[in-house]
């Protein structure tokens, strides 16, 4: 590849010129088979309806990075019956918020609010400059439930 070659990551466009003057050529990021099975085969992609009063929505997202996750939970007698995710992101993004998922459905509310991103990312073996997205997982997690547990008492209160 000559010199002049532009390689493609992303949106963004590198020549091999900056990536020889950042030190970068030849460098990869590899990341483990675990995050490549949830990007290439995402679990529970899709969407619950919100007005539902067993259903807690997330909506959380980093601006620096541009990785944004909706979340929601269908929550019955306090069991996290089913969970759908939509994600604007990386792949590490997409891979936490699918992992996310699988981890929290059929658990007790709880339970799956003590998720944190370190369950996430050690599952994942994330490298150090994608822990952010495990960040992100468990704060929709905990928002997602956040939002149901206001609908739950809400109706509760109104019964």
């Amino acid at each position: 590849m000559a010199l002049s070659a532009v390689l493609r990551l992303g949106t963004l466009r590198f020549s091999a010129r900056t990536l020889v003057a950042a030190g970068l050529q030849g460098q990869r990021r590899l990341y483990h088979e675990a995050v490549h099975d949830h990007f290439n085969n995402p679990r529970n992609v899709g969407m619950l309806d919100k007005t539902a009063a067993g259903v807690g929505t997330a909506l959380v997202g980093k601006a620096s990075c541009g990785d944004v996750i909706k979340l929601q939970v269908a929550v019955k007698d306090g069991i996290i019956q089913d969970a759908k995710f939509k994600t604007f992101g990386c792949g590490s993004a997409i891979a936490s918020s699918s992992l996310a998922t699988e981890m929290i459905i059929g658990q007790h509310v709880d339970e799956a609010f003590k998720i944190t991103n370190k369950d996430i990312s050690s599952h994942l073996k994330l490298p150090p400059v994608k822990i952010h997205c495990s960040v992100l997982a468990e704060e929709a997690i905990q928002a997602a439930i956040g939002d149901w547990r206001k609908k739950h008492e809400a109706v509760s209160a109104s019964a």
